[in-house]
């Protein structure tokens, strides 16, 4: 992959997880515009499910995605969307509070080879742009709003 294909790429995957993290923003006009063109997150899962109603995803979760990539312990992977050359976008809850993912996060799976470039943390929300493995990709994790204590994991891969 080139470098520009992977600044469009990590472009791609920051407008993908913008809601996510809660650093989007926008009109309405444009959050519709997104929608109806099948772009962001509104065809990503659902970011409301609980851990108890949460299924497991099959693997392998698609061939944009790390076999490798570690999920902490009492998280379920609900959801893995393979979008072909755009990634795979995998969703996952975990019982764990906000501050124990991303201490996760920002330790065993930088200790699993998937460096972080880049990201932010806010209180209730966290993202970060990472590589490693012979991926790249951005993950964002927030307290659910749903589910009291518990947090919800999103990771975008590419291969390359």
């Amino acid at each position: 992959m080139t470098a520009l294909s992977r600044t469009v790429a990590l472009a791609g995957a920051t407008v993908l997880l913008a809601g996510l993290a809660g650093c989007g923003g926008g009109s309405d006009e444009a959050a519709k515009e997104k929608k109806e063109s099948g772009e962001g997150l509104s065809r990503a899962a659902d970011l409301s499910t609980c851990k108890a109603d949460a299924k497991q995803a099959a693997k392998p979760y698609g061939a944009g995605f790390p076999q490798d990539w570690p999920f902490p312990a009492q998280t379920v992977v609900f959801n893995a969307e393979d979008r072909g050359a755009d990634g795979t976008i995998v969703t996952a809850v975990s019982s764990l509070e906000f501050t124990k993912i991303l201490r996760f996060m920002n330790h065993d799976v930088v200790a699993a080879g998937f460096h972080i470039e880049e990201g932010e943390t806010e209180k209730h929300d966290a993202e970060a742009e990472w590589e490693g493995n012979d991926f790249h990709g951005r993950w964002a994790i927030r307290e659910s709003a749903q589910c009291s204590g518990e947090t919800v994991i999103q990771v975008l891969s590419a291969k390359g």
